[in-house]
């Protein structure tokens, strides 16, 4: 053996010169590992060898093979490597090497255990505890790695260590130590029960001065550290509420600090926002939101270092990479602001501020007030809508003349935003905007190009929603396009141009057939050249061209349907692309709108492409250890006889993590994106191929529910959307074929799918995952009707998590309000999710006997009914009226519906009557339809009340102007004929007017004039 251990020495040793060649070094390490004197012969390296960088490098092998052999290892060695690794780790000085003991414990910790190593519980606890700062040192950084890399085992001393951390906080001479006590307080944070919580709360003070204190010594490590703030907030929030004030002190102080580093500033920023999303009403209630937009709009509003330029304005910038920037970051905090709090008490205090941007003279300041405008679009859209558009879309346009490019460059970006979330009201201002942005786009050759790409940004967005308005302006847009693509040198302009007819055909449809064949021409051109230069250009032109087969109509599309199926599958094939795979998918999702029979012949290959997409790993970014020069050797070092290593499971069956040497991931978004548009197609190929994707529906399935708990929201949302979409094509394929194989299947599905989404309303932090579920939960209740409602008990599952959002009780809404909250001031988001929720009710109402409803409706009723109080929000007051009318509609239709609304009538009657009287067109227009719905649903038992309403639609004719209300007003007369003609003087009410044509209101009149003229010409 002795021989055995000096030839290992002096192997090793000769290894670590080799290091600069590790593919040389592991081939000789793979051989050398099959004989089993390899572990004693690294330890006697380990701990005999005057190199550190050698002791260093034993260390790593062991660990390495420790990691994936452990159980081949004999007890005897197992027990002496134990005690040997301990041994080297209170002898060693290097901390380089220190910290590969320590790491090479923490694999061992995985196998072991803390109480089946008592040796190493005695040395932390001496080690931690000593007098020596160095010792504390070294003890907190092996407590440190073997915490991180198993906490739970380590529960039953959590106290103990809350009450060490307790006294390591106050050691600020120490910051090494307080670095490694905060590392390990983060890992068990999301390990902590009720026991710990109190002893927790009790260490935020501490922990605050400690990060204070580790900033000045070392900001690369404080960055890190700063996790800590993040784990609590997101495991458990509660820690840290009535600390909340000093959390944001400090970390507006750290965010304003010009002469820290911008990581350390971002983070602390960061934290503020998620606060915000986190904790608004307590931010609001303790008079945080004024001291943090004194902090964020400076920092927002501040100047490049002289002789440069913020990211975004550089010529040859790119914004997606300006993610870790303080100015990024307090754009954020008013963007979560927006979106998390409500606007009345957001804009009181806001708007002084950005008006003072707006009016200064220094031109990133007056940026600063334009990129506040611009994130505020999304949050605050109804409030902005309603009360201010007027005059913030004047302060834009006036932006777009400034004499300073960064100013123009902010207003295009703001004219975006408010283009894209402030629909359909900013479309009614196309006269004034269209000759703003065409004048841009007379200027292609000779703007720079970044500052181009953003007047794109604003014309594709405005223009998208323009419907048939865009009609006078599609000349010159198609002309100004085609003449980019064809004469244009710049790829660049090119990409926005095809880009940009995407936008365009969304809003001209069918008219923009003149101009299809030059595009197609074009857009061909771009497609088959597959040099990496003209990829941007390439996968620009696919989306394009899905954009097309959904607007252009199906006569002139399908010609090319075939062509564009295998255009995309040679594509898939020919390039190894993310952003090109999943426009390839989002093509034969278009496709299958058009023709789907196109794509019957090819679903194996299409949902092999996309499954593997949805499987794969690719643009994961494992963050190695400092050992990743030995990495190949850990891919295939088991040439034993049974071919594998022990594979490290955590007790719930999960892949260790810690075992592989990662210190943590990134995903490229480029894959997100990809993932995502998977679904979305395979869910809508799914609906549209029908009987014929039936046997890739159980493989799709499975791939698809893997992806509910992906760590990205997008992915989450597009997964649950796909399922949804599983159980329409499912119905779909019953409905065709009504076998008991068939129905059976249906009903596996919904059994697994509609609990999934349910559990996910509840649970899930993401508001708009949250929309994403109960969009698919009611797209299924809608499509499948009484059959997803057939299993006991599901009825009143969907009910009460309905009533649950109603009564914001989910986790996404912060797990209900406080006792005390405002219910009429609420952040619009909020409000949003609660009306995805609210359509929810009508649907169920239309599913089943209003018998079997009523008991969860007059459990509903209460909480859509408060929202339509003079106090609540435009939004708020429409959502309740139009849900009352439309869950009308649908009892008049069902067995029952006729005794519920009746007995119903007494209680909604004054809340329509109400919204008829509204300032508001909409909520008028929803209170009139359910008038006229509770008439036709209620029947004889409200005839009494015709007169009364009879006089309020007489009033409301008089003065009303907006052609909907007027439209609806007709459409109630002709329901109340209906129902009881005797009761309604027809020669005074039929001659109310001409309708605009509303398709329903159209209806209703048509079949009404049929039953009281049966001569009458139609």
């Amino acid at each position: 053996m002795e021989n055995s251990v000096c030839a290992y020495f002096s192997f090793v040793e000769e290894i670590a010169t080799l290091v600069q060649d590790p593919t040389k070094a592991t081939a000789q390490l793979k051989q050398a590992f099959k004989d089993p004197a390899i572990i004693p012969a690294l330890c006697a390296v380990m701990t005999g060898s005057q190199d550190p960088q050698i002791r260093q490098s034993a260390a790593v092998m062991l660990r390495m093979r420790v990691k994936k052999h452990w159980k081949k290892i004999s007890p005897d060695h197992r027990e002496s490597l134990k005690a040997v690794v301990l041994q080297a780790f209170q002898q060693e000085t290097e901390h380089t090497v220190r910290h590969s003991l320590s790491q090479l414990s923490a694999v061992m910790v995985k196998h072991e255990t803390p109480d089946r190593w008592p040796a190493l519980l005695t040395l932390l606890n001496q080690s931690t505890h000593s007098n020596n700062p160095q010792d504390r040192q070294v003890g907190l950084l092996l407590l440190s790695k073997v915490v991180e890399s198993n906490p739970e085992p380590f529960k039953p001393h959590y106290r103990q260590l809350l009450q060490l951390f307790g006294t390591v906080l106050q050691d600020l001479n120490n910051p090494t130590a307080l670095y490694y006590c905060i590392l390990t307080l983060t890992a068990i944070t999301a390990y902590t029960g009720s026991e710990e919580m109190n002893m927790m709360r009790s260490l935020v003070p501490r922990l605050i001065t400690a990060l204070k204190s580790l900033i000045k010594a070392d900001e690369n490590q404080a960055s890190e550290a700063m996790e800590v703030l993040d784990e609590l907030m997101e495991s458990e929030v509660s820690i840290i509420v009535p600390h909340l004030a000093e959390i944001v002190r400090f970390c507006l102080e750290i965010g304003a600090d010009t002469s820290l580093s911008d990581s350390v500033r971002v983070k602390a920023l960061s934290c503020i926002s998620v606060l915000i999303r986190l904790k608004s009403k307590a931010v609001l209630k303790q008079k945080l939101l004024n001291p943090i937009l004194q902090t964020v709009f400076p920092v927002l509003s501040a100047a490049p270092p002289p002789g440069e330029e913020d990211p975004e304005d550089e010529e040859n910038g790119d914004d997606e990479n300006d993610n870790e920037s303080p100015k990024h970051l307090a754009a954020q905090v008013i963007d979560t602001m927006a979106l998390h709090m409500p606007p009345e008490k957001l804009f009181h205090q806001l708007m002084p501020l950005a008006q003072g941007c707006l009016a200064s003279q220094n031109p990133y300041e007056r940026k600063g007030g334009l990129m506040c405008l611009a994130v505020l679009a999304e949050g605050c859209a109804d409030h902005i809508r309603t009360k201010m558009l007027s005059s913030m879309l004047q302060t834009v346009c006036q932006s777009l003349s400034d004499s300073n490019q960064v100013v123009r460059s902010a207003g295009l970006f703001a004219l975006g935003q408010f283009s894209e979330h402030l629909q359909p009201e900013v479309s009614k201002y196309h006269t004034e905007l269209m000759p703003l942005l065409l004048g841009y786009m007379s200027s292609l050759n000779r703007a720079k190009i970044g500052h181009l790409t953003k007047a794109f940004y604003a014309l594709e967005n405005f223009v998208e929603n323009l419907g048939d308005d865009i009609q006078p302006y599609l000349p010159t847009l198609m002309e100004t396009m085609l003449s980019a693509l064809c004469s244009s040198e710049s790829l660049k302009i090119k990409e926005l141009a095809v880009s940009a007819i995407g936008a365009i055909a969304n809003a001209a449809k069918e008219q923009l057939v003149p101009y299809f064949s030059p595009v197609i021409e074009s857009l061909k051109g771009f497609l088959t050249d597959t040099r990496d230069e003209m990829r941007a250009l390439q996968t620009q032109a696919l989306d394009t061209l899905s954009v097309l087969a959904r607007t252009i109509g199906k006569e002139v599309f399908s010609p090319l349907a075939a062509e564009c199926v295998q255009l995309g599958l040679n594509l898939s094939d020919a390039v190894d692309d993310p952003d090109l795979r999943r426009c390839t998918y989002s093509l034969f999702s278009a496709v299958s709108t058009v023709s789907p029979d196109c794509l019957v012949p090819h679903l194996t290959a299409i949902s092999t492409v996309m499954l593997m997409s949805l499987k794969s790993t690719e643009g994961v970014t494992a963050h190695l250890e400092e050992d990743k020069q030995f990495v190949l050797l850990d891919e295939d070092d088991d040439d034993e006889e049974d071919g594998a290593g022990d594979t490290i499971l955590d007790e719930d069956g999960e892949n260790d993590v810690v075992g592989q040497n990662v210190a943590g991931f990134s995903v490229e978004n480029a894959y997100i994106d990809e993932k995502e548009d998977a679904c979305d197609a395979l869910g809508e190929i799914a609906f549209n191929t029908g009987v014929a994707f039936l046997p890739f529906l159980e493989p799709s399935f499975q791939q698809v529910y893997e992806l509910r708990d992906f760590p990205h929201g997008d992915v989450r949302r597009a997964a649950f959307g796909a399922m949804g979409q599983f159980c329409r094509a499912q119905h779909k394929v019953w409905q065709a074929n009504p076998t008991d194989e068939n129905h059976q299947a249906l009903h596996k599905l919904l059994a697994v799918v509609l609990p999934c989404f349910l559990e996910a309303v509840r649970g899930e932090r993401e508001r708009q995952v949250v929309m994403g579920v109960l969009e698919a939960l009611n797209g299924v209740v809608k499509f499948c009707q009484a059959e997803a409602l057939q299993a006991p008990g599901r009825l009143g599952e969907i009910s009460h998590v309905i009533r649950d959002v109603l009564k914001k009780k989910t986790v996404c809404q912060d797990g209900g309000g406080d006792a005390d909250d405002d219910d009429e001031q609420q952040a619009e988001y909020d409000a949003m999710l609660q009306e995805f929720a609210g359509e929810g009710i009508p649907l169920l109402a239309s599913a089943v006997p209003a018998d079997t409803f009523m008991p969860y409706l007059n459990e509903l009723l209460p909480l859509i009914m408060n929202k339509a109080k003079s106090s609540c929000t435009v939004a708020d007051r429409s959502f309740s009226v139009g849900t009352l009318g439309e869950t009308l509609h649908a009892l008049a239709k069902v067995q029952g519906g006729r005794g519920v609304a009746g007995r119903l009538s007494n209680r909604l009657l004054p809340v329509l009557v109400g919204g008829v009287k509204d300032q508001d067109p909409e909520v008028r227009n929803n209170s009139v339809f359910g008038l006229g719905v509770l008439a036709q649903a209620a029947g004889p038992i409200v005839v009494s009340d015709y007169p009364m309403m009879l006089s309020l639609f007489s009033n409301l004719l008089a003065k009303e102007s907006d052609r909907r209300v007027i439209d609806n007003l007709c459409a109630a007369l002709c329901r109340m004929i209906m129902t009881n003609m005797e009761s309604v003087p027809l020669d005074q009410v039929l001659p109310v007017g001409s309708l605009s044509g509303d398709p329903a209101c159209v209806c209703a009149v048509i079949s009404v004039w049929y039953f009281t003229s049966p001569n009458w010409p139609f």
